[in-house]
């Protein structure tokens, strides 16, 4: 057993013994037996396998009563019966007997699998004795909602469940920390090289990897939620975003996996936009969200070629430089990486693609609204005023100035706006000071903060009254599309420019770094105006 904790030390080669493709299972958890019979017809619809009916969910449960209703054949899809106590993370409250009554009597009427805890199995199986009809695979399953053991104690888990005489074997822990689900990752490649099917989850938000990249280790199923506010676990992902988004019917021991790297990072829309991409070209890849709370420890965990490109986002850009092992020159003069590529040797390559994408959307906002020179930028001479001083902010400091603006530099510590000010030759000013800062008409302005990011829609870094001092505005921040700043900037007669137009752009650069091939542009485009 592999009990190293890199994902560089699992071998998804182990799935030369791969059975069949990992099941996307839905969970039914309607409160009345007609409503959850209607559940599973909607799973099918949506193109899942198997239907997970929770019913420890149904209000005033009838075993006799309402199995016959929920079980009734002709059924869309196979059913797994679940009757989940309190004691494990579920909703009945009642003495054991009458459950595991109830899960016999699913058995008998046809479901092709039911779930035990580890907890009640021995019992369960005494009171079974032996007449478990064979057309019904029997998973035992643990739950941890504190977090994901060691490799080791994961493993004496395994071995502890099948014991039991299950079928398949479940475990769900939690993850404290993202490179919690490598061990989870361990765990199922160990099994599928042993040949025991098994369901291995990391629940919440950090754990949201496992649930989308199980398949490359071999998992026997994942499960989906019928849809946003129906989810039976924590950071569960829709049927819908696994079959359709994440592609996993495709992802095997082969797929290479990149993604993006930031805190908070569920509102970025990149894996819609990437995953899209790479199935257009053909190229064998899935792009998941990366909650990472520590960097180096992240990509220490996940070192196999197999993880094979990172986007950065914020707070990580900074912290990006120092843990590649070669960094692009320009992203190095920058110091702020966001997109890193890990080569075939395992070597760690860190490039910028913010700079090139903003400062191309600002020059051709300027160039669609205004005449200029078509021999010199738009930028060259202008007074440019940067706000924050982080990743973003540093990229679009170094890009005007390379096209000749005047570069200021506003930040809430001073200390911060001042030091990149020195770097690329600017001046620097506090975020108080810019509300009272108009040396000049026609200034142009650009937020690099997360001010007016969603949820925070009606935040926005400056007033109104102070925009009426530049001639254009472009905001970082493309959720919402209409930030309050740009809504406030166009009320004043400045010529905005979209957070949405640097964010294609650097993801071509992002997309042609991943693949070595060019972006499908358009197609690129249309996601972004359509899907996000």
């Amino acid at each position: 057993m592999a009990t190293a904790m890199s994902v560089s030390a699992v071998s998804p080669a182990a799935a030369a013994v791969a059975r069949a493709r990992t099941l996307v299972c839905v969970p039914a958890t309607a409160r009345a037996p007609r409503e959850m019979a209607a559940e599973l017809a909607a799973a099918a619809a949506l193109g899942a396998d198997v239907a997970e009916l929770r019913l420890d969910r149904l209000a005033g449960f009838a075993p006799r009563r309402d199995l016959p209703i929920i079980l009734a054949e002709p059924r869309p899809l196979p059913a797994l019966v679940t009757y989940r106590p309190k004691w494990e993370g579920g909703e009945y409250e009642g003495d054991d007997e009458p459950r595991l009554e109830a899960l016999m009597l699913a058995m008998e009427l046809g479901a092709e699998y039911v779930d035990i805890e580890l907890k009640a199995a021995d019992k369960f199986m005494r009171l079974l004795s032996g007449k478990k009809p064979e057309n019904c695979k029997l998973i035992v399953s643990s739950h941890n909602y504190e977090n994901t053991p060691s490799a080791e104690e994961l493993a004496d888990l395994v071995a502890q469940i099948q014991a039991t005489g299950a079928d398949i074997v479940k475990i769900a822990t939690t993850a404290t920390e993202i490179v919690d689900v490598a061990r989870m990752f361990q765990i199922l490649a160990h099994c599928q090289e042993k040949q025991v099917p098994i369901i291995g989850l990391v629940m919440n938000e950090r754990g949201f990897i496992s649930r989308v990249l199980c398949p490359k280790y071999g998992a026997y199923l994942t499960f989906g939620s019928l849809k946003k506010g129906r989810e039976s676990a924590p950071a569960q992902p829709t049927a819908a975003d696994l079959i359709n988004l994440f592609n996993i019917r495709q992802i095997g021991p082969d797929t290479k996996v990149f993604g993006i790297i930031g805190k908070p990072v569920g509102h970025s829309k990149s894996p819609i936009l990437h995953n899209e991409a790479f199935r257009s070209v053909g190229f064998n890849a899935v792009y998941v969200p990366f909650l990472v709370d520590d960097l180096a420890k992240f990509l220490n965990t996940y070192s196999s070629p197999d993880f094979a490109g990172f986007s950065c986002t914020i707070p990580h850009k900074e912290a990006a430089v120092r843990c590649c092992d070669e960094v692009d020159p320009i992203a190095r003069d920058i110091g702020a990486v966001n997109t890193m590529v890990r080569r075939p040797d395992g070597k760690l390559v860190g490039y910028n693609t913010d700079y090139v994408g903003a400062i191309s959307a600002i020059e051709d906002g300027i160039r669609a609204s205004q005449q200029t020179d078509p021999t010199t930028s738009p930028l060259a001479g202008r007074l440019f005023v940067v706000i924050g001083a982080g990743g973003a902010g540093k990229a679009l400091a170094y890009g005007a100035k390379e096209k000749g603006a005047r570069v200021v530099i506003a930040n809430r510590t001073f200390a911060r706006a001042q030091e990149l000010g020195i770097l690329i030759g600017g001046s620097a000013l506090t975020l108080a000071d810019l509300e009272n800062y108009h040396p000049e008409e026609g200034m142009i302005l650009a937020n690099t903060t997360a001010i007016g990011m969603h949820p925070n829609v009606n935040e926005t870094p400056l007033s109104k009254q102070a925009l009426k001092s530049y001639a254009v505005v472009f905001d970082a921040v493309y959720t919402p599309k209409e930030t309050r700043l740009l809504r406030e900037a166009a009320e004043c007669g400045a010529t905005v420019v979209s957070g949405l137009e640097m964010f294609i752009r650097q993801a071509m650069g992002q997309f042609e770094h991943f693949t070595g091939m060019p972006a499908p542009d358009r197609l690129m485009r249309d996601i972004v105006l359509t899907k996000t």
